[in-house]
């Protein structure tokens, strides 16, 4: 398929590079930090409305809710250019009542919409290994179906309606934040206690406590190695997504609304852009005892 790919950061640039590698033809917006490996793998064009204007399929990867509404809707925005018949997926993660409204100002262009979240971090994006959640219709999804199996394993359409994907995706960073949290205090504990945290992990791998959070993020905070697969900030935009919904629907979250507050007071002490496995220095901090 023609693929224009908008959003090339952390994992948008390698999910893009499976897409050509997988045979599909990768159009790209011309940007200062385009690296070689993109400037040879895809066609660049001035513009995310050229890229659109062009593409059979229009897939979105950007930070934020205000980020894939600029990209869509602001001056020379890509829903503009959009042809009839064009897909459009939105593989950020945002607000999904706010994808609900995107969805619907898409649709009455002539396209469809998936919303088509990804968990899986750098790691899982260079490897073509993300797990993918998707809310649109069935048809959309079978459509893309080629273009989610060069980038993911793990493929669900999760529901017909637009933000089930995003829904999903809400829900996965709320129990990815609490295993964070939860791996971060047995390690501070254990290591205050005395014993290696290294060999702790080792022990813990082998039982129930065993996860995929244990077995990467706990050798981060022990190896101390918080350079970014997922930044500190954008998980809290996620969880401030999770509680700001929780509100709406009624819910309590005391778990969700205590990780935030970890996290803030990391992102307080400068460590915003820091791998969200950081998590941990501010339980260190609270007990006067780092584990690393």
């Amino acid at each position: 398929m023609r693929v224009g790919f908008i959003g090339l950061g952390i994992m948008g640039r390698p999910m893009a590079l499976n897409l050509a590698k997988a045979g599909h033809e990768l159009l790209v917006p011309e940007r200062a930090s385009l690296t070689d490996d993109l400037r040879s793998a895809a066609t660049v064009l001035p513009s995310p409305a050229e890229v659109a204007s062009e593409a059979e399929v229009v897939i979105l990867m950007v930070p934020d809710t205000p980020d894939v509404e600029a990209v869509l809707f602001g001056e020379g925005g890509v829903a503009a250019a959009l042809k009839p018949g064009t897909l459009l997926i939105d593989m950020s993660s945002i607000s999904p009542t706010s994808t609900k409204d995107f969805a619907a100002r898409v649709n009455a262009k002539g396209c469809d919409y998936l919303d088509a979240p990804v968990s899986g971090g750098e790691v899982g994006a260079r490897n073509a290994a993300l797990t993918i959640m998707i809310g649109g219709p069935k048809a959309a999804f079978d459509r893309a179906l080629p273009l989610f199996q060069a980038m993911g394993k793990n493929i669900t359409l999760v529901g017909e309606e637009n933000g089930a994907g995003q829904t999903t995706k809400v829900a996965n960073q709320i129990i990815v934040a609490l295993n964070i949290a939860a791996v971060s205090e047995a390690l501070v504990f254990a290591s205050k206690a005395g014993a290696d945290p290294a060999r702790v992990r080792e022990a813990l791998m082998g039982g129930f406590a065993s996860s995929r959070i244990l077995e990467v993020h706990a050798e981060r905070m022990i190896k101390r190695t918080f350079d970014p697969g997922f930044r500190i900030a954008l998980h809290q935009k996620d969880l401030n997504l999770a509680l700001q919904a929780a509100r709406e629907l009624g819910v309590a979250l005391p778990a969700t609304a205590n990780a935030q507050q970890l996290f803030s007071a990391v992102a307080a002490a400068g460590g915003a852009g820091q791998d969200h496995s950081a998590l941990v220095r501010a339980l260190e901090k609270l007990a006067s005892h780092e584990i690393g």
